[in-house]
């Protein structure tokens, strides 16, 4: 991997934080991702899954973690299995893991070829009376490929049809929202690449540029300085593009006069970072656009100052409606005539900001997070407000990721991209002379 080592007593800890919540006389197993084919002989490139990333720093395809805290032989309650490398595959695919790598990088003192899984795997389950499988019940997911996962639990229900069934996401929902200080860092070393990124492409954009050559650009700035590639899609969104909330086409070319709308964030070692950011295409906000952009700054700052321990991720976002909805006031794009007859399961302001101000942030973009659970310190979230004015031809979005502290506003791991209107109109007028 292009990214540095990381410490292995994080997931050592990790998989003990796991363990002491298993019940007694349990197993839990957890697969790597899938290599996906495109046609012919093409695959995706490999994307690991993020649950068994956090549990082992296990970055390679074919693998399998198992834990079973209450195993009569203790080599076996913690055991990984990787595939099996050989000189052959060495020249075709590269480094893959030795029993010995693999131990040093995740901590496991057990490392077994996949080829044994099954029949350890026996073993424990004849020990045990609970199997924790590992589903995916993130709020937005929508798995509609098989994935490998769920072709194991199909497997392991056939062949253990006695064996009681628990989950292990409600144990991980938990404790991945709640950032270690190891992943803090490695989000902050996300959101400063994603930052040389955008501060890059300040002295590229001007009249005539192309959507897609800012997002090639942002690649070469993120690929230059370690990281895996883009965190998510990116959406370069000039003039009206930015009113398609997911426009991630990035195919036309920037004009003179508009606004330029960058959802964009670097990848660093399986961890995410998420910017917003919106410039002008000339280098220098029109009134109106300034008027609009100062709106959704003041929102945001208000709305990260609320991201404290104790509040409730529903309630929070009502607050910022409120919040909104005042500042589309200010801007005479509502009246309190609106407001007074707004339907309260949709409310006014959600026809010019129609999306959730804050989501979870970590190994995945939208992170794991127990949503009705109060917020806790070192929860790591996005924080988002938008403006979108089909009929004057611009939307603005502003986003910067935040650590929740035990006392006071949360920590902003993008503190140092330029956001404020005078910070970025002076640096692309010096980069442009």
């Amino acid at each position: 991997m292009r990214y540095n080592a990381i410490d292995r007593n994080l997931f050592i800890k990790n998989r003990k934080n796991f363990a002491t919540q298993m019940v007694r006389r349990s197993v839990a197993v957890f697969n790597s991702n899938d290599t996906y084919p495109i046609g012919a002989d093409s695959t995706l490139p490999f994307v690991q899954h993020p649950d068994i990333f956090y549990l082992s720093g296990v970055d390679q395809e074919e693998s399998i973690l198992l834990l079973c805290p209450d195993a009569k032989n203790p080599k076996h309650r913690e055991v990984l299995f990787v595939r099996e490398t050989n000189a052959h595959i060495a020249v075709w695919e590269g480094e893959k893991l030795t029993k010995a790598r693999a131990a040093e990088v995740s901590g496991i003192a057990t490392i077994y070829w996949l080829a044994d899984f099954e029949k350890i795997f026996f073993e424990v389950m004849t020990q045990s009376d609970f199997i924790y499988l590992n589903t995916n019940e993130h709020y937005r997911q929508s798995e509609e490929t098989e994935t490998r996962e769920r072709r194991f639990i199909k497997w392991c229900r056939e062949k253990y049809p006695a064996h009681q069934v628990a989950k292990s996401n409600p144990i991980l929902q938990a404790l991945r929202a709640v950032k270690d200080a190891v992943e803090i860092e490695l989000i902050q070393q996300a959101c400063n690449i994603t930052e040389k990124g955008f501060k890059r492409i300040l002295s590229f954009v001007k009249p005539g540029v192309w959507e897609y050559e800012i997002e090639a650009e942002f690649l070469h700035e993120f690929i230059r300085n370690r990281s895996q590639g883009f965190a998510y899609t990116p959406i370069i969104a000039s003039g009206n593009n930015a009113n398609v909330l997911h426009y991630i086409q990035n195919k036309e070319q920037c004009k003179a006069g508009d606004l330029l709308l960058l959802d964009v964030g670097a990848k660093y070692a399986n961890y995410s970072s998420d910017m917003t950011r919106t410039i002008p295409v000339s280098g220098k906000f029109t009134p109106r656009q300034a008027e609009v952009y100062k709106a959704v700054l003041k929102v945001k700052n208000e709305a990260t100052a609320m991201l404290v321990p104790g509040a409730f991720w529903k309630e929070y976002h009502e607050e910022v409606g409120k919040l909104m909805t005042s500042a589309l006031i200010d801007l005479k794009l509502l009246d309190k005539t609106d407001v007074q007859n707004q339907d309260p399961d949709w409310p006014t302001y959600k026809k010019y900001f129609m999306h959730g101000t804050s989501h979870h942030m970590g190994l995945d973009t939208h992170d794991y997070g127990l949503l009705h659970e109060p917020i806790q310190p070192n929860m790591v979230f996005t924080v988002e407000p938008g403006i979108y004015i089909p009929e004057e031809g611009f939307g603005i979005r502003l986003e910067d990721d935040v650590v929740v502290q035990p006392q006071g506003e949360p920590f902003n791991l993008m503190r140092n991209i330029p956001i404020e209107i005078d910070e970025i109109e002076t640096l692309m007028h010096e980069t442009h002379m």
